[in-house]
């Protein structure tokens, strides 16, 4: 979709509202909303301005101003607000340079996907995220000079067996959670919601099941795709899993470790590189991969602990790494991939 089929589609769709978003460092979603009738083909070569300077990791307050440059293949319409609005993501840019800002994450996005080309080594490079979440009815955590704590609960924990009221059973048992049929599972219905959304905005949805832990983990899973539109859909995802699950009065989080004496929640990340349309990992190696895809995982391996501050910056991302309960790293044929991938476990997806 071009500017004007952005400006067609906003019409079609009776839009009020212009939504545009933008990462932060730490990887939360940020926005900012205007009148449709602030949007116009200019606005996607002129930009809007916006203060950067209370955004964590970016700007100094001296150097604060700057601009977000719409993306107009983004565009899809909310399908939480009660107004119409319209939703694009947009690239920071420094006004007087007009250059990209260096700490956009969708900028580093671009710029490694252009390394990856200039190298001649491959001309694309697959991701396909596998984020794991829990579904909780409530959550109250409080930390004070007296006292601090935190308490979970939901119908489906295993821990409910035993309570007098509202009980029908139907728990799956610690470690036992992966694909029961309902009742078990609870939230059948609720993920099927979430996967509607998902594709009502133009996302690609390969499946939907409840995850190993009891209370409610579950995983959606999307088709691989590049880099910049991987890490897009996965803020997408982020968004209306939280958003649906708000609906029904639920709450969800990504958080690694949430429940003690159950299995944590990850990340696993397909990744593979390709060349004029041929997989370059695929092979007659170990597991099936090619000496690239090898040394690939190596360099990994090798800079893991420089990784490990993006993959797993909390302290709850290490309380997931008990024997027994953490999830490896897997070199494989990978069917989401139609080729040989490496498959590597995210302890905590960015930005609970």
């Amino acid at each position: 979709m071009d500017a004007k089929g952005v400006l067609e589609f906003a019409k079609k769709n009776n839009a009020k509202i212009l939504d545009l978003r933008f990462i932060d460092v730490p990887g939360i979603w940020q926005h900012v909303s205007y009148p449709i009738g602030e949007l116009d083909e200019k606005s996607f070569k002129e930009g809007f301005g916006f203060d950067a300077s209370s955004i964590r990791g970016w700007a100094s307050i001296h150097e604060s101003d700057m601009l977000l440059m719409p993306d107009p293949e983004t565009a899809f319409i909310d399908p939480f607000r009660d107004t119409p609005t319209l939703v694009m993501i947009g690239d920071a840019t420094d006004p007087p340079s007009q250059k990209p800002y260096h700490r956009d994450p969708r900028h580093v996005a671009k710029r490694a996907e252009a390394y990856l080309d200039s190298t001649g080594l491959a001309d694309q490079a697959f991701f396909g995220a596998e984020a794991e979440f829990f579904i909780f009815d409530s959550i109250r955590f409080d930390q004070a000079p007296q006292h601090g704590f935190y308490y979970i609960d939901s119908d489906e924990g295993r821990w409910n067996s035993g309570r007098e009221e509202n009980n029908l059973g139907y728990r799956p048992r610690y470690k036992e959670g992966y694909f029961p049929v309902p009742p078990a599972d609870h939230f059948q219905d609720l993920r099927s919601e979430m996967v509607l959304k998902m594709m009502q905005i133009g996302m690609d949805v390969e499946c939907h099941h409840h995850e190993v832990a009891t209370a409610g983990q579950a995983e959606i899973d999307l088709r691989f795709d590049t880099l910049l539109k991987s890490a897009d859909s996965m803020m997408k995802y982020k968004y209306v899993i939280k958003n649906t699950a708000y609906q029904y009065g639920k709450t969800v989080t990504f958080m690694p470790k949430p429940i003690f004496s159950d299995n944590g929640s990850g990340m696993h990340t397909h990744q593979s590189l390709w060349k004029k349309g041929k997989p370059l990992f695929a092979g007659d190696g170990y597991a099936g991969l090619s000496q690239m895809a090898l040394w690939y995982a190596g360099g990994l391996l090798k800079h893991a602990r420089a990784l490990s501050a993006i993959i797993a910056p909390g302290t709850n991302s290490y309380k997931r790494l008990v024997p027994g309960y953490e999830a490896p790293v897997n070199l494989a044929y990978s069917k989401r991939n139609r080729s040989a991938a490496v498959r590597i476990p995210v302890y905590s997806t960015p930005a609970d």
